[in-house]
């Protein structure tokens, strides 16, 4: 067993070693012989990287030393050997020459950037228009709700003095073919005495047909044509009368039953939506 011994300092480049014979179970070893008055120079420490032991270390530039007042001076390399790339291939002709003014070809670099500019923001902003218009147009209503949103109806099939329900956007929809005398009494009404004011000749386009959402305007039920005091709609739910314009006369309802959007096409047929 070898034992070494040694201390930081003036002494770290010596060392006292002592040498021990162990037998071995494999062949018996020599007696050692100890060399007590011989001493093993080993390897010293090698100095710190500081200040003082730059010399000859630094980079090819040299060093750049740096001292003030309230901070300790401090070593930099300069390292100016880095070679700096050749960009000439992608510079203008124009400007090759280091030693040459470029002046004379600055007005045709602007217009070239300038027109780059435009061109670049032209092109993005078309792109930005046709992705909104994608992302608004997946949003709307599909070619199938859209033919569900309109409904054409025949007006010869309804004889004057009758009422016909149609399922239109999932609620009912009411048309009634209205009698003369019916005309002549709606618009006689005070509209001045009822609770939501409203003429006859402002809920239809022509005189003889009335067309309504038949959803009361009270707690959403349907009410029933050709009932009540009236003689044009009543809701048995909760007792809302209605006229034969579709207007509140009588019972809790608020207003008068909604006019849908709609338009005449010929004589016959009427497009509901």
């Amino acid at each position: 067993m070898l034992s070494v011994a040694a201390r930081a300092g003036p002494f770290a480049p010596f060392v006292s070693a002592a040498a021990h014979a162990v037998p071995g179970p494999l062949r018996p070893l020599a007696p050692a012989v100890a060399h007590r008055d011989r001493k093993v120079p080993l390897e010293p420490k090698r100095p710190l990287l500081c200040r003082e032991t730059l010399s000859g270390r630094a980079a090819r530039g040299g060093l750049v030393v740096s001292a003030s007042l309230n901070a300790p001076a401090s070593v930099r390399c300069v390292h100016n050997d880095v070679a700096v790339p050749d960009f000439s291939a992608y510079r203008r002709q124009d400007v090759q020459d280091a030693n040459a003014s470029s002046q004379g070809s600055s007005d045709s670099r602007k217009g070239f950037s300038y027109l780059m500019t435009a061109a670049s923001g032209v092109a993005t902003a078309y792109v930005a228009k046709n992705v909104v218009t994608q992302f608004i147009s997946s949003l709307s209503a599909s070619a199938d709700v859209l033919a569900l949103s309109k409904i054409e109806i025949k007006l010869s099939d309804i004889p004057e003095g009758k009422n016909m329900a149609f399922k239109w956007r999932g609620k009912p929809l009411f048309v009634r073919h209205r009698t003369q005398a019916e005309i002549s009494q709606e618009a006689e009404v005070d509209v001045s005495q009822l609770r939501d004011p409203q003429h006859d000749l402002d809920r239809v386009k022509k005189p003889e047909w009335v067309i309504l959402v038949g959803v009361c305007t009270h707690l959403g039920c349907v009410p029933i044509a050709n009932a009540g005091d009236y003689g044009g709609y009543y809701c048995p739910c909760h007792g809302s009368h209605y006229d034969a314009s579709g207007r509140i006369r009588k019972g809790p309802a608020p207003l008068n039953l909604e006019v849908p959007v709609y338009q005449f096409i010929g004589d016959d047929t009427v497009v509901v939506g």
